[in-house]
């Protein structure tokens, strides 16, 4: 909650004229606690889960064969049934597991003194949007970093038949899956989200948008397409659908492509090779068929001179 009661008194206490954004959120926050702004991810999560993964339910509904050509195993297609199945499944966990651990993380932390450290701030001034950029830079790197080694773990053999072969239960997967996954899986993972915010503290509205953008990053990982004009596909090192796909098509036996969202880990490490392997014998069989193509065309060619 601020500690202002007016715009006035809030525009005295930073000596400036609050901007447009500070002004909507004093008018929003002003009365709000910390805890009910905190609990405001679960919205966006349940909006997040269910919103995000729509166009590409209907994509995979229509079978055009526009975006048929980028579909990344195009021999597996998904009924209705079953993708509001999966969804079905991902919200029983939601409300079972993720709204509930959003409930007590906050007062959990708050009461073993770890908001300090957290360092979860609502009050004004707001952050630059480049504080926020740097900060949301981190964010991510920290945690893929550490998702990355416990992703490793959960391929393990007591790891993966305990709890990551739930998630590994679409070999081909779908927007929908991105966060189906065992309720320990849920908790495990959940884990690396907040070592970011403990590392570089930041305001509540960059916490929000870490949630959200972290969350559709996974539902775009697991669309099962690979379109040219994303634009994460600018992203140094970034993996995206089709270096995703890999790990679940290969499945439990994986030992590669553990990254969550960049392909660095991987690369250092060494567990990128079965992946690299593919994709050089999948561009080296283009080449030859483009090569017999050519020769057959050049050949009927021919046949049309005579």
């Amino acid at each position: 909650m601020l500690p202002y009661a007016t715009l006035e008194e809030a525009a005295t206490a930073l000596g400036r004229n609050l901007t447009f954004a500070e002004t909507l959120w004093f008018n929003y926050s002003a009365q709000k606690s910390d805890y009910f702004l905190y609990c405001h991810n679960i919205l966006f999560l349940f909006v997040i889960f269910s919103v995000v993964p729509l166009p590409m339910l209907v994509i995979e509904l229509l079978g055009s064969s526009s975006f048929d050509k980028y579909k990344i195993q195009p021999k597996v297609r998904l009924s209705f049934p079953e993708m509001f199945g999966c969804y079905k499944d991902v919200m029983r966990m939601f409300f079972l597991v993720v709204g509930p651990l959003q409930l007590v993380s906050y007062p959990s932390i708050k009461l073993c003194g770890f908001m300090q450290l957290i360092g979860i701030r609502t009050g004004l001034p707001l952050p630059s949007a480049w504080e926020i950029f740097v900060q949301l830079a981190v964010y991510f790197m920290v945690e893929d970093y550490t998702n990355y080694w416990i992703h490793r773990f959960l391929h393990g053999k007591w790891g993966y038949e305990k709890i990551h072969r739930v998630h590994h239960e679409y070999s081909a997967p779908i927007s929908y899956a991105a966060p189906y996954a065992h309720w320990a899986e849920v908790l495990i993972l959940g884990i690396p989200s907040f070592l970011g915010p403990a590392v570089v503290p930041g305001h509540m509205i960059t916490f929000w948008l870490w949630i959200a953008l972290r969350q559709i990053e996974a539902i775009e990982t697991h669309s099962g397409y690979d379109f040219p004009w994303t634009p994460t596909k600018y992203i140094p090192f970034y993996g995206g659908a089709d270096y995703h796909d890999y790990h679940h098509y290969v499945g439990g036996q994986s030992q590669s492509n553990f990254a969550s969202v960049f392909t660095y880990c991987d690369f250092i490490y060494g567990t990128d090779k079965g992946y690299r392997y593919q994709k050089k014998v999948l561009s080296k069989m283009k080449e030859e068929l483009r090569g017999v193509g050519e020769k057959n065309g050049g050949f009927y060619q021919d046949l049309k001179s005579e």
